[in-house]
């Protein structure tokens, strides 16, 4: 006899006939034994339904076979068929995606192919196993039919027991094929997440779902593993997530772990989004931002403090940053005429606007590199693929100094052919030729630099362009030549590490170094000026008298101006980063009033002690900074009266301007919304007219505007067309049918409000990055001026004198001259030995005594 599939469980449809033979059988087994009978009916579940015992056939030849399932059947069997017609679908009508997709997901979001053969080699199995457990389950029935007649109340129990074991093994594989069958089908999010992905492979991307950032596939495993939350299954992808408010934290964790983080936002709002023809699609995303060491600039990673936080010294988020963070790019060019290597080097820091650049001859050891990258100490490394054998070791004993990863210089390798100066200079060409703001570089002056700065210059703007802080390279004033003897004496990378002038040789610290003797500075951007002072000491004579007349001054006067300048750069943020997160049209509106409100009250105390600075003020330096400062401020007031101070303070974009007058879309769209907003509140008449309540008025429940509310008792003089929006057991909210219709066009024009504000924002912002490099001429000189406060607070210290400098003759001379940081470092209760130094090469040889 036939079996049916799987679906009718291994049973046939129609009445089981026993053959002749099998009756003839049966018929001289009637007086059989009752044992004999017994062993014979344990037998049937292997041979089927032959040698059955006569008391088994008698009982089997009233018994009819069902041709319909029994209920609980039909419902396991509805539940398989939607199981096997889901399958179906994901196997036979899949969304379709394109090749890149599936290349991406092999690479950590699908193996959409080996799922695939694994999930054909189960369904064969299944259906090898169904074969199998239809024979079995034929011989079961059959067993337990026999039972009932004579076999025993313990064989029926068994039987039943048995049965009860396959169908629930039976019901376990039908979930398993379900699961395996819908792995394959991709939610609109994850395709969505495919095709960002797709474009952004080096990247861990962040994505915007709601009120939390979610991580996909290998991006999540990776989040997990760095942040130490939790990872798990959804779907078809591992994923994690975190809160939105704590964006930044976790961007800079993974960031400083040597990661490119990537901020995918959501790009469209609900009321807006229900005015196009879309409304019922996924929401549009894009990435919005891209993060390395080097590039965290943004409200998104740096969040600033209250202006109260800030003046109370308070402010903890600026430690955050390191002191520097540039991004360095090497190239490297080999003579054949001369058999020599030229190495070209371009610095940028954009979070302050810092562009260092150089060209110079190197040897098989690198020193030279070796001691420009310990100046710079840049955060992050660009190189091309094909960077010589011997600038890798140099690189690789760079980054695996720092014992922590957190400390570890990023080095990211990139395509060879963007190095090559033809490539290069059509990238910088390109970009200069569309720069239209004063002050900028002109093409000129840039194709007239060397060649292995244009082919490191070159692939620098392609890379800043992918995280938008190009606009860096436009600034004539930023650009600096490390080995320009006017800047200061060149110190080798053999002299930095020996005598610790930066860092020690103990743990690669900051404490005992030359550094960390002279710098007791207050603000950021003075710690940025004190490190290059004392990495270029100043080598101009006249140079050199003048800061110390400015020391001198400071060590012994107790002036006004300088006892007023000391108490002001205590209380600053970090200046020089903030107008330039600003200059980049990425700064958040507290950042922004908090750098502007700063710089503006800078900007007045100064000026109010500009009779006092001129009066009692006699170094020439001191004198230039504190009355250049107040001319260079002025700008900032005019945009600080502009701003509404508890709306920048809140992040309120929507009343961020108190005067409207020069933005007039702004205005055009808040008299839209007043015209709106008159219309609804005029609607209140009809309302009162209709219901009869002449003191009725809008009421809001949960965010939800202008409710009318109705007793329940009362429904019946509610009009039909109106909606109901919310009821308890005794009232009932409801809209008019004009409540829907306007209410929806005044959300809408809210949001377009915002989306007004925001634009607004950005050129609001534009406007103050034309006054940057004046603001940025500012900063420089308060920062110049917290370093000669420090180092008059050194001369507090110890026993130090004022050198003489003496220009016609070439000597050293020290008097009891002691290492000042061996001397911090043994403290007063161990005593350190005074030496005699002198130094001249004027006599006939030149002579070292000590003594």
């Amino acid at each position: 006899q036939k079996l049916s599939s799987d679906e009718d469980y291994g049973l046939p449809r129609k009445r089981a006939k026993l053959s002749p033979d099998d009756q003839q059988s049966a018929a001289s087994q009637e007086d059989c034994e009752p044992e004999a009978c017994q062993k014979e009916t344990k037998l049937t579940g292997s041979r089927g339904a032959g040698g059955l015992c006569a008391s088994t056939l008698e009982k089997l030849k009233g018994f009819t076979w069902a041709t319909e399932p029994t209920d609980t059947q039909r419902e396991e069997r509805t539940t398989d068929s939607v199981g096997s017609e889901t399958c179906d679908r994901g196997s036979g009508v899949r969304p379709q995606v394109d090749d890149q997709d599936q290349h991406s997901y092999k690479h950590g979001l699908q193996n959409t192919e080996e799922e695939h053969e694994e999930g054909e080699e189960d369904e064969e199995e299944e259906r090898e196993e169904s074969s199998g457990l239809a024979v079995a389950k034929q011989g079961v029935l059959l067993s337990k039919f026999a039972n009932q007649g004579g076999g025993g109340g313990r064989g029926g129990r068994g039987g039943g027991e048995e049965e009860e074991e396959e169908e629930e093994e039976e019901e376990e594989r039908r979930r398993r094929r379900r699961r395996r069958r819908r792995k394959g089908v991709y939610t609109p999010l994850e395709l969505q997440v495919i095709e960002l992905k797709e474009q952004h492979k080096d990247a861990l991307l962040a994505v915007e779902c709601g009120y939390k950032y979610r991580f996909f596939g290998e991006d999540a495993e990776i989040a997990a593993k760095e942040l130490n939350i939790f990872c798990h299954l959804d779907h078809n992808f591992m994923t994690c997530s975190i809160p939105t408010h704590r964006l930044f934290v976790h961007v800079r964790r993974l960031v400083s772990h040597g990661h490119k983080v990537g901020v995918v936002k959501q790009t469209e709002t609900s009321a807006m989004k229900a005015l196009g023809a879309n409304k019922n699609a996924l929401f549009t995303r894009q990435l919005t931002a891209l993060y390395t060491k080097s590039t965290l600039v943004g409200e998104d990673v740096n969040p600033v403090c209250r202006l109260g936080d800030v003046e109370e010294g308070a402010c903890g988020d600026e430690l955050l940053d390191p002191p520097n963070s540039f991004l360095l790019c090497i190239s490297e060019n080999w003579d054949k005429l001369k058999k020599q290597l030229t190495v070209g080097l371009v610095a940028v820091q954009p979070s302050t606007g810092d562009v260092l650049l150089d060209c110079f001859p190197d040897g098989q050891s690198r020193s030279e590199l070796e001691a420009r990258i310990l100046k710079i100490n840049p955060v992050e490394i660009l190189v091309p693929s094909d960077l010589s054998e011997q600038t890798h070791r140099l690189l690789q004993s760079i980054t695996n100094a720092s014992a922590q990863a957190d400390d570890r210089v990023r080095v990211e390798r990139r395509d060879r052919a963007q190095f090559e100066f033809p490539s290069a200079m059509n990238t910088v060409t390109e970009f200069y030729c569309h720069t239209e703001k004063k002050a900028s570089r002109c093409l000129s002056s840039v194709a007239s630099m060397e060649t292995p700065v244009i082919c490191c210059l070159g692939p620098l703007i392609q890379f800043l362009q992918e995280f938008n802080l190009e606009r860096v390279f436009r600034s004539e004033s930023s650009f600096q030549h490390l080995s320009c003897r006017s800047e200061g004496m060149t110190l080798s990378a053999t002299t930095l590490r020996n005598l610790e002038i930066l860092n020690n040789q103990t743990d690669g610290g900051v404490r005992g170094s030359l550094l960390w003797v002279l710098d007791h500075t207050c603000t950021r951007f003075g710690r940025r000026l004190m490190r290059k002072w004392v990495s270029r000491p100043l080598t101009d004579p006249q140079s050199i008298s003048e800061r110390l007349d400015a020391v001198q001054e400071v060590l012994e006067s107790d002036s006004l101006p300088l006892t007023s300048i000391k108490s002001l750069l205590s209380h600053l943020p970090d200046l020089e980063r903030g107008i330039c997160s600003i200059y980049h049209k990425k700064s958040s509106t507290q950042e922004f009033y908090v750098i502007t409100s700063s710089l503006c009250r800078v900007g007045l105390e100064l000026q109010a002690l500009v009779p006092a600075i001129e009066a009692q003020i006699r170094s020439k330096l001191l004198q230039s900074l504190l009355l250049d400062i107040p001319k260079l401020l002025d700008p900032a007031h005019s945009f600080l009266k502009v701003l509404n101070k508890k709306a920048a303070q809140m992040g309120n974009k929507t009343e961020l301007f108190s005067d409207l007058s020069g933005f007039p879309v702004l205005q055009e769209r808040r008299e839209q919304i007043q015209t709106a907003l008159d219309e609804i509140q005029d609607h209140r008449k009809e309302i009162r007219l209709t219901l009869k309540a002449p003191a009725l008025d809008y009421i809001t429940v949960s965010g939800q505007e202008f409710l009318i509310q109705v007793k329940n008792s009362l429904a019946s003089t509610v009009p039909r067309d109106w909606v109901i929006i919310s009821s308890t057991k005794t009232v009932s909210r409801y809209h008019s049918s004009f409540l829907v219709e306007r209410y929806k066009k005044l959300q809408q024009l809210r949001e377009q409000l915002l989306l007004d504000c925001h634009s607004e924002w950005i050129n609001f912002m534009d406007e103050f990055g034309e006054h940057y490099h004046t603001m940025k001429r500012a900063i420089s000189h308060l920062a110049t001026m917290d370093c000669l406060l420090s180092l008059a607070e050194v001369a507090k210290q110890g026993d130090y004198c004022r050198p003489v400098v003496c220009e016609d003759q070439r000597q050293i001379m020290i008097r009891d001259g002691r290492h000042p940081a061996i001397d911090l470092l043994m403290g007063v209760q161990n005593q350190y030995v005074p030496n005699h130094t002198e130094l001249r090469t004027h006599l006939t040889n030149d002579k070292i005594r000590t003594t």
